[in-house]
């Protein structure tokens, strides 16, 4: 198949290309505009495979750039995006231009080229305060601008799917974390970070909130079926691991592993809640599993262990 990645140089994205290398007969085109990561970072985890990828600079909230990308292509996975519940709170327009119109011209360029699938990198926020666990039919209410420009996203996939025949499919991903996640400001990479650097962590409430946190490769093992099973467009699936984690759980979890490795880790200290925060979050992901044939297999234990060691190794 002939790829084109949105956001390929970012976290996710790299991952999957280092999935789709391979096989030797994929075709794989990034569409980045390089503010979060760079060629430099895709070469670190490929190595010599680099000279596999066309590398295309430009920014998918400009319709020429997107256009001049796409050509070519068969199949889109869009995964550029301003990302996080915070950043949206900080600058809810410059969330809704990242997220909603970079998402319509991506739909755009594949009705105006003919590519038939576009794979959609959404969230759960978009669902916002709903009893858990979180399933494709409820209701949206979302709590964050975030949340909402993710929605959007979700209705132009829908809109596009029936008006225009394109196989859209949208993906509600969990909390991912993982290696190669040394940018990201997700609870997981932020405590490693600060742990590493010896500061106290901090946590928003009382850490009795959830999260579905799910390891990058069973990520990026969704997006991988959701671009080739066949009869699954126009649909949406939520990605997670279906177990409900506090984020105090998690953070006890991840000061064995790092003490394990001989890192020093304070007590966290509790401060006061991030405005659009939801309260529980975890999904119900039987669908993925009957039309994807997908389950997240990666234990928690197991991908914290894997990522501290990535930080590690990098700190090295």
């Amino acid at each position: 198949m002939r790829w084109l990645v949105t956001g390929g140089c970012g976290f996710i994205g790299r991952s999957l290309i280092h999935r789709l290398l391979a096989d030797p007969q994929n075709e794989l085109r990034l569409l980045d505009n390089f503010t979060v990561g760079t060629p430099a970072d895709v070469e670190a985890l490929v190595g010599n495979e680099l000279a596999r990828i066309d590398f295309v600079e430009g920014d998918v909230r400009d319709d020429i750039a997107t256009s001049r990308a796409a050509d070519g292509r068969d199949v889109i996975v869009h995964l550029a995006a301003n990302t996080g519940v915070g950043p949206s709170v900080a600058d809810p327009r410059m969330d809704c231009v990242t997220n909603v119109v970079g998402t319509l011209n991506m739909l755009e360029t594949c009705r105006k080229h003919g590519i038939k699938r576009l794979v959609f990198a959404s969230s759960g926020a978009t669902i916002g305060e709903g009893e858990p666990p979180l399933h494709e039919e409820m209701p949206t209410h979302p709590s964050s601008p975030y949340g909402a420009s993710k929605l959007a996203g979700e209705a132009y996939c829908s809109a596009y799917s029936r008006s225009y025949g394109i196989e859209t499919v949208a993906l509600r991903f969990g909390n991912c974390y993982g290696p190669s996640s040394g940018h990201k400001n997700s609870v997981v990479a932020k405590f490693i970070r600060e742990a590493l650097a010896g500061e106290t962590w901090k946590i928003y409430g009382d850490g009795a909130q959830t999260r579905d946190f799910i390891y990058v490769d069973d990520v990026v093992e969704a997006l991988h079926r959701a671009a080739t099973v066949e009869g699954v467009g126009g649909e949406l699936f939520q990605i997670a691991t279906s177990r409900e984690t506090t984020v105090a759980e998690l953070a006890q979890t991840l000061a064995a592993v790092l003490r394990s490795r001989g890192t020093v880790v304070s007590e966290p200290t509790h401060v006061s809640p991030l405005a659009g925060e939801v309260r529980r979050n975890y999904s119900d992901t039987s669908k993925a599993l009957e039309r994807l044939g997908w389950t997240a297999r990666t234990p928690l234990a197991d991908g914290l262990e894997r990522t501290v060691d990535w930080f590690l190794a990098r700190q090295k």
